[in-house]
């Protein structure tokens, strides 16, 4: 005591090094869990006994690895081997469920940090059904962060949750559930976006509906892609001669599929190959017209030579009649025709389903998309006789006459009738033009117009933000009190539509004239103008929560299928939302502290 020593020092410093040791070693555990999490790779094998069983899981398989190299891993599977006085050794399946429970809390406290400081949020949802026949709805919330250097737009992953009924009253309760789980006000959400499914988009009763009656501010955006895709399928159903088209493309694609001794063959011919394609995702269906629009001849030629070499007598008439329609001139012009108009509806398709992406440049985007093919339709001699000259530079280079053959069918003759039936089209190419060219962009555009109406309503409400240099005092007033209103919800508006007026009166110079949404936000961020011009600063960071596509939740279910394959069908709910909470948000998950990851593991255990 002379010294200031107590008498059970030694045993104090024998307990804090036991402590660092356990420390140590559930730090590489919480970093073994991740990598594999991160990697949706399996952790558990058969058999839960480490060394000398080559079937008892990644998990154990990476313990092992690393205590040949790490010294505190050695000592510790030494000891769980050997038995020496070790009753818990952090191994097993419990504490690895555990573990995983652990940092996948961490990372929604992280993400829920963020939505908290941006305030403002939007949802995205969309259901898939899983290997085990339940429907699960991904959850995925919007924000514009303000944690970073300069304001940034994050999609964050919180989790799967099974969806007993797929009905909008069912749906709606579960959400709002969640985040009141989560503690998110709803009341803060400004936008939803779902799918053009009946139960989501119902104006009635369908999830938008409900919870536009709870909070008005929650614009209901509809899916932008899926939307386009609903474009290109109108179109593809408009004329029998684009059904008939489709269909022989799905044909091709099943003869040389449906044998890997046709595919060989095929691959000998072509360069680029042809791609299947899902009936929700018809601009995918470039990638098999790319095929044929630019290897016609090859895909000809490697259709003759499967009608040689097969004996099937089905397979040998199937090719024989593929052949005679990939040559023909007809099947040309289709060819050019659908290429030219998908090709400018995929680049937007594409684009909008970046994660950034805005609600005025999606709009934008569309508006040059429709131009672009409102241009393509009323250029019709010229479109169509370009279209005309690219099939038969085709057919000349399979050496086949570029002749469009009339196909009649005999029909009853009508003997009474108070109207007589219009005259048909004698020539073939007038009546392709008529019949296929003019109704396929016509119903395109107007498909366009009617799908993308709700996108464009909502952007006009926001589109002061953007347009109030070129606008008088009196337009500036009209539309900041629209916007004002718009923002309201029991009589508490997110801005005021005069002090708005005045501010955007007193905006400073820009720096172009031509701006967008996340852009004006840089700019007052970068300038620090803030708290001058606050209105504005909650106006732009509204509009920039708004999402356009819910192809983040698409994207979830890449993972769900990667994580909950034929082999892992039986996992349990939360074991297989942690994982995936850890694997869609990776890049929060890296950013963890080990130590916080523990202390809150230690807790729990304690807590039991």
């Amino acid at each position: 005591m002379a010294k200031g020593l107590t008498i059970d020092k030694q045993e104090m410093a024998l307990a804090e090094a036991e402590r660092n040791r356990w420390r140590e070693v559930l730090t590489r555990l919480v970093a073994i869990i991740q990598s594999l999490a991160e990697r949706n790779i399996a952790l558990r094998g058969s058999t839960d006994t480490l060394n000398n069983k080559p079937d008892n899981g990644n998990f154990l398989k990476e313990v092992e690895l690393m205590a040949k190299f790490d010294p505190i891993m050695k000592q510790h599977v030494g000891r769980v081997e050997s038995g020496a006085g070790i009753h818990t050794h952090y191994l097993g399946k419990r504490i690895q469920n555990e573990l995983i429970d652990s940092i996948s809390t961490k990372i929604l406290e992280k993400i829920l940090e963020e939505i908290k400081t941006s305030k403002y949020f939007s949802i995205i949802l969309d259901c898939t059904p899983d290997l085990s026949h339940k429907e699960q709805l991904s959850v995925i919330v919007r924000i514009v962060s303000l944690e970073e250097e300069l304001p940034q737009i994050k999609e964050h992953f919180m989790g799967f949750l099974v969806a007993e009924e797929s009905t909008g009253e069912s749906l709606s309760a579960l959400i709002l559930k969640r985040l009141e789980e989560l503690n998110i006000p709803f009341e803060d959400c400004r936008g939803q976006s779902y799918d053009n499914g009946a139960n989501m988009k119902g104006k009635n009763k369908g999830v938008q509906a409900r919870l536009l009656q709870l909070n008005s501010r929650a614009f209901f955006v509809p899916c932008g892609a899926h939307s386009l895709n609903l474009v290109v399928a109108d179109a593809a159903k408009s004329s029998p001669d684009a059904i008939g088209y489709f269909g022989y493309v799905a044909k091709l694609f099943k003869l040389f599929s449906a044998s890997t001794h046709r595919w060989d063959i095929f691959l000998k011919h072509v360069k680029t190959t042809l791609k299947s394609w899902s009936e929700t995702r018809w601009e995918g269906r470039i990638d098999s017209i790319q095929a044929v629009r630019y290897q016609a001849g090859p895909v000809r030629d490697a259709l003759l030579e499967v009608r040689e070499t097969t004996q099937d007598p089905v397979v040998k008439v199937e090719a024989q009649s593929l052949a005679e329609e990939i040559g023909s001139y007809r099947f040309s012009i289709c060819t050019v025709i659908w290429y030219d108009i998908l090709n400018k509806i995929q680049h937007v398709s594409k684009q909008m389903q970046s994660p950034s992406m805005q609600l005025d440049v999606a709009v934008d985007m569309l508006k040059k998309t429709r131009e672009s093919l409102d241009g393509y339709r009323n250029t019709v001699a010229s479109r169509f006789s370009s279209a005309q000259a690219t099939a038969k530079e085709m057919c000349e280079e399979m050496n086949v006459e570029a002749v469009i053959k009339q196909k009649r069918l005999r029909t009853t003759k009508r003997h009474f009738g108070y109207e007589a039936p219009d005259k048909p089209i004698g020539d073939a190419l007038k009546k392709l033009e008529t019949n296929f060219f003019n109704v396929v962009v016509d119903t395109t555009l107007s498909s366009l117009d009617e799908r993308f109406q709700t996108l464009g309503e909502v952007n006009d409400k926001f589109g002061v933000l953007l347009n109030f240099p070129n606008m008088s005092k009196e337009e500036m007033l009209e539309h900041c009190q629209t916007l004002s209103t718009a923002l309201s919800h029991d009589g508490q508006p997110d801005i005021d539509g005069r002090e708005l007026v005045l501010e955007m009166q007193n905006f400073p110079h820009l720096p172009s004239k031509i701006m967008t949404n996340i852009e004006l936000l840089t700019f007052l961020h970068e300038k620090k103008l803030m708290e001058i011009f606050p209105n504005m600063w909650v106006a732009l960071r509204i509009s920039a929560t708004l999402p356009v596509t819910i192809a983040a939740a698409e994207r979830s279910f890449s993972k769900l299928k990667l994580i909950k394959n034929y082999l892992r069908s039986t996992m349990a709910q939360e074991h297989l939302s942690g994982l995936l909470v850890i694997s869609i948000n990776h890049v929060v998950s890296q950013q963890l502290s080990y130590d916080d990851i523990i202390d809150d593991f230690r807790l729990e255990r304690q807590g039991e």
